[in-house]
C-alpha cells in the first residue's frame, strides 16, 4: 500500500483506551525470532521478538467435528499441520473468539491452565470455567502490554461483528487483534488479525488509528450457518484490505471445515480484478513465513 499509509498517525499518540500490563516469562526464543508459521484454520505461531504467541487453537483433525451452538456441528475437512503435543513452550495464546473450531477440546484438554491466554470477556468467562486462571479480556480498543525480558508487544482488541446485524446475537462475542511489537508509536512490526468478522463500519477506524498496518492475517471462509454467512467471503476479503490497506494480506481461516462456502480461487480471481496481487500472499498449512528482523523490520519498510 501507499508509503504515507505507513507513518505514525497523531492520533495513536493519544488513544483514548483503557490499558494492563502483562510479564510473561516462561521460555527462550531468540531476541532476532521472526517468523509466522500455518498451521492450519485460524491457528499461527508467531515467533518475534522474544516472543512466542499461538492463536485460536484448533488441533482436532480431519473427519472431526467441533460444536458451534445450538446442537451444530463442523466436520473438518484438513488436518493441522503440527501436533499440539509438538508445539514448542508458548508465551501466549491469543484468542479471537469462543468457538470450536477456534479453541477446541484438543486445546481445552491438553494446553496449560496457567498458560496466559487474551481474548474477549464472553470468551474469558468460558475459559474460566475450564479451568484456565490466567485470562485476560478485553474489550473493543482496549489493550494490554506483554513484556517478556527486554522486548514488548501491546495488543488491542479491534471491531469485529460475527455475522450481519441480527444473527450476531447468536454468534459468539468476536475481537479482532492488532498486535505491536516494540514501541507503540514505533513499533518494529504491526500485525493485524481480523477474527471471524464481516466488513462492517467500525472497521473503518483502524487506518485511522493504526496507520502502516504490515501484516493482516485475515479469517476468509465465508462460513455459512442456517443459509447465513458469518465471515468474510471472497469479496469482503478484497473490501477488508480497502479498509485496512496492510502492506501484506494474508488468507487464513477457508477450507478446513464443511461449513466454509467461499473457496480461496474466489479469493484470488478477486484480488486479481482489484489489483492487488503484489499485497497479498498464500501460506500452505505448515508453511513458514519469515518476518524481517525486529530491530530493523519498521526501518526498512519506511
Amino acid at each position: 500500500m501507499p508509503d504515507e499509509d505507513r507513518q505514525p498517525h497523531p492520533s495513536m499518540k493519544h488513544r483514548e483506551v483503557s490499558s494492563r500490563a502483562l510479564t510473561v516469562t516462561r521460555n527462550d526464543v531468540p531476541a532476532d525470532a521472526a517468523s509466522m508459521l500455518f498451521i492450519g484454520n485460524a491457528t499461527v505461531l508467531i515467533e518475534y521478538g522474544e516472543f512466542r504467541i499461538l492463536t485460536d487453537p484448533n488441533f482436532i483433525h480431519r473427519h472431526e467435528e467441533v460444536p458451534i451452538g445450538y446442537g451444530l456441528h463442523a466436520t473438518r475437512l484438513t488436518d493441522p499441520a503440527l501436533e499440539i503435543r509438538d508445539l514448542p513452550p508458548i508465551d501466549f495464546v491469543l484468542l479471537s473468539h469462543f468457538h470450536g473450531d477456534h479453541f477446541d477440546h484438543v486445546a481445552e484438554e491438553q494446553l496449560d491452565d496457567a498458560l496466559p491466554i487474551i481474548t474477549t470477556p464472553e470468551a474469558a468467562e468460558e475459559l474460566r470455567k475450564r479451568g484456565f486462571v490466567q485470562v485476560q479480556a478485553l474489550e473493543t480498543w482496549e489493550e494490554i502490554t506483554v513484556t517478556k525480558g527486554s522486548s514488548s508487544v501491546t495488543i488491542t482488541a479491534a471491531p469485529g461483528r460475527h455475522g450481519p446485524l441480527g444473527a450476531d446475537i447468536v454468534l459468539p462475542e468476536v475481537m479482532g487483534s492488532i498486535l505491536e511489537f516494540g514501541a507503540p508509536n514505533d513499533a518494529s512490526l504491526r500485525l493485524y488479525i481480523t477474527g471471524d468478522t464481516l466488513v462492517i463500519d467500525d472497521l473503518a477506524e483502524l487506518p485511522r488509528r493504526y496507520p502502516g498496518i504490515d501484516i493482516a492475517l485475515m479469517h476468509l471462509g465465508g462460513t455459512r450457518v442456517m443459509g447465513v454467512t458469518v465471515t468474510m467471503d471472497a469479496e469482503q476479503g478484497v473490501e477488508m484490505i480497502r479498509t485496512v490497506r496492510p502492506e501484506v494480506a494474508i488468507p487464513i481461516h477457508y477450507d478446513d471445515y464443511d461449513v466454509f462456502k467461499s473457496p480461496i480461487e474466489d479469493f484470488k480471481k478477486a484480488v486479481r480484478d482489484a489489483g492487488f496481487e503484489d499485497h497479498v500472499r498464500y501460506l500452505e498449512r505448515g508453511e513458514r513465513l519469515e518476518l524481517p528482523a525486529p530491530a530493523k523490520a519498521r526501518a526498512d519498510g519506511d
